[in-house]
């Protein structure tokens, strides 16, 4: 057989089996979801929903610098209330936990298609201007039982048009303090330098 169209035979056999592959793995993912797709982002809390509204990034900060954070502490409750409805706005009545008593100052409405944000989250930007109802919401808790890291505690949220629902929180100690002690570390006689381990 000619040399040349012994290339050419193969050359066409292997474009043929590339096609060939290239239609089989792409039937591979066909009507798969993409396994990032249901991933969550990286955040210190944890989600619920009350009918549209869906509550993000619910979590309590606390500074715990013993093994619990003790009864008559204050401690602040941080999250995000989502509107997904496209007609009806809605408000945040109250929230309740058995760990304590939680005031709720500023803003709690939650517009259609709009956020209700109380607090602010570590390293969250200040609010978009387009929220400006909820840039200054806030939950404070003055706790009557100690709470501690590692646990989850329950607190039910009250909505005026949505109900109610309850989810369990966990604490995030803030940004803020470990910062604060690693610079104290940093420029302490006792502190490292230099490179790394």
């Amino acid at each position: 057989m000619n040399p040349f169209k012994r290339r050419s035979s193969v050359l066409a056999a292997l474009a043929t089996c590339a096609v060939g592959a290239s239609v089989v793995l792409s039937g591979c993912s066909a009507g798969q979801v993409a396994q990032t797709a249901t991933q969550e982002p990286a955040v210190n809390g944890t989600s619920g929903k009350a009918g549209p509204i869906a509550l993000r990034n619910v979590h309590i900060r606390a500074n715990q610098t013993t093994d619990y954070v003790e009864p008559g502490m204050e401690a602040e409750l941080i999250f995000v209330a989502a509107n997904t409805s496209a007609d009806v706005a809605d408000k945040l009545v109250s929230i309740t936990s058995d760990i304590g008593r939680v005031t709720l100052t500023g803003g709690g409405d939650v517009p259609v298609n709009g956020v209700l944000v109380v607090g602010t989250a570590d390293g969250q930007q200040t609010p978009l201007s387009a929220v400006e109802p909820a840039d200054a919401a806030e939950a404070k808790i003055t706790l009557s039982k100690p709470i501690t890291n590692g646990l989850t505690y329950d607190f039910t949220f009250n909505f005026q048009n949505a109900g109610e629902t309850t989810i369990p929180v966990p604490i995030s100690a803030g940004e803020q303090p470990r910062r604060e002690e690693a610079g104290a570390e940093a420029g302490g006689s006792g502190g490292h330098s230099g490179g790394g381990h």
